[in-house]
């Protein structure tokens, strides 16, 4: 609903303004023979707003809508014929676009399979991979950051470095203790993460704390980190399967749209061939 002092203002408008024709009812503002309707108001005024802010809000989207309507009116008048047949082919070619590519997208969700097994994406992904390289290093390590007051930090580091499965489970169970950690080393993450977890690494020291398989600690003013890389893959290499798995899934479903496009683009057209409805003349 349209907020009282919106209302107010209307009223204020209706009473003050000298129109050369008669107002339409629900009228608030005309331009030549169009006019804008009460209900296009609707909405344009958040909850809240005070009554000054309200009018102000009010006043400011007639004035544009005043402009816009002026503006087009005068362009109509002063572009050229031939400026304006040009303007309206793009115009209709727009929305031969906009209506097409909506009614596409909708045939194609409604037929479109989106389950992919691991046999396609195994399959796709062996035929393109040289196509997925990494653009930047990828990691695969697990860390965990224990103050460095913690009266069991020999026993965590212990179990971390340990690689046993006990270990892991057990670090999890008391992982509330830790000020953060990730312990699954076998999922590649982006270098970019690692900067994010650990900020003593940084792209300049990488080298000495990201590199092959290595393992250690490092101490800052009140935390320790432990830390164990299992590999590193640098900028330019193939990206390994599981991690650009979801990139090969989306690219497949992908490619079935497109196929399920240029199938229906063909029957429709071989239908209006055969009704008739649509041929080419030589």
């Amino acid at each position: 609903m349209i907020k009282k002092a919106v209302q107010f203002l209307l009223v204020l408008c209706v009473c003050s303004c000298n129109l050369k024709k008669e107002q339409k009812p629900h009228a608030v503002a005309r331009v030549d023979e169009e006019y804008l309707d009460i209900s296009e108001l609707k909405g344009i005024v958040p909850e809240g707003t005070s009554k000054e802010d309200s009018i102000a809000i009010v006043n400011n989207f007639i004035d544009r809508w005043a402009s816009q309507k002026l503006l087009y009116n005068a362009a109509q008048v002063n572009l050229s014929k031939d400026k304006q047949a040009e303007y309206a082919k793009l115009i209709r070619q727009y929305e031969i676009d906009l209506y097409t590519g909506a009614y596409l997208e909708e045939v194609v969700k409604r037929s479109v399979d989106t389950v992919v097994t691991n046999e396609e994406l195994a399959s796709y992904y062996k035929a393109n991979k040289e196509n997925f390289k990494t653009t930047g290093a990828l990691v695969r390590l697990k860390y965990v950051r224990v103050a460095k007051d913690h009266p069991k930090l020999a026993l965590v580091k212990s179990r971390f470095l340990s690689g046993n499965k006990k270990d892991i489970k057990a670090l999890n169970d008391m992982a509330i203790q830790f000020k953060s950690y990730a312990f699954n080393d076998t999922t590649w993450v982006d270098m970019n993460q690692i900067y994010s977890k650990l900020p003593f690494i940084t792209p300049e020291n990488r080298d000495k704390y990201v590199s092959g398989s290595m393992a250690y600690q490092y101490p800052d003013s009140t935390d320790v980190y432990i830390v164990k890389v299992s590999r590193v893959l640098e900028k330019n290499q193939i990206s390994p399967f599981e991690y650009i798995k979801p990139t090969l899934q989306q690219l497949i479903i992908n490619n079935r749209k497109l196929e399920l496009i240029k199938k229906f683009q063909k029957e429709i057209t071989d239908d209006a061939i055969k009704n008739n409805t649509y041929e080419v003349y030589k």
